[in-house]
């Protein structure tokens, strides 16, 4: 899944993350360029939580630089400074001419870091839909609706 809000505000991408292979998940890219992080951070993050959350595993494959800079409509050089930092950190490894793998380093997000991520997004998210006349209740019973359709 591929969605691209008016004004590039979000992107989001769903790419199928595999292990020598064999599909093993799928991994949701999203970027804002409202809220004032840059890109190569957020993929930064989005890889740390992916990996802390089990979503990613020891050995998952990450698409090429070019593929998701493709895919996310961002410079190359965005998603190639997130994996270069990723790799300085030890939290990939980059094998030329095979791609870049999930390495063994186990990334932990504190409770109180993923609670400032969630008050980030909510935030930002609740802004947006009020800029469009939405309520608060609104939104509250759309979310509602929404985990019901789920379960």
């Amino acid at each position: 899944m591929l969605e691209l809000l008016t004004r590039g505000v979000v992107r989001m991408l769903d790419l199928t993350v595999t292990d020598g292979g064999v599909v093993e998940s799928t991994l949701r890219f999203s970027l804002d360029a409202t809220n004032g992080v840059p890109f190569y951070k957020q993929i930064i993050l989005q890889v740390e939580m992916a990996i802390a959350a089990g979503r990613l595993d020891t050995g998952d494959q990450l698409p090429t630089v070019r593929s998701l800079a493709v895919d996310l409509q961002v410079n190359p050089n965005t998603v190639a400074r997130a994996y270069s930092e990723l790799e300085i950190r030890g939290i990939v490894n980059t094998q030329q001419g095979t791609g870049t793998f999930i390495s063994d380093q186990k990334v932990e997000i504190s409770d109180v870091e993923r609670e400032k991520i969630m008050a980030e997004i909510t935030r930002s998210f609740i802004s947006h839909a009020a800029s469009y006349g939405f309520t608060l209740e609104e939104i509250s019973s759309y979310l509602s609706e929404l985990k019901r359709g789920e379960t």
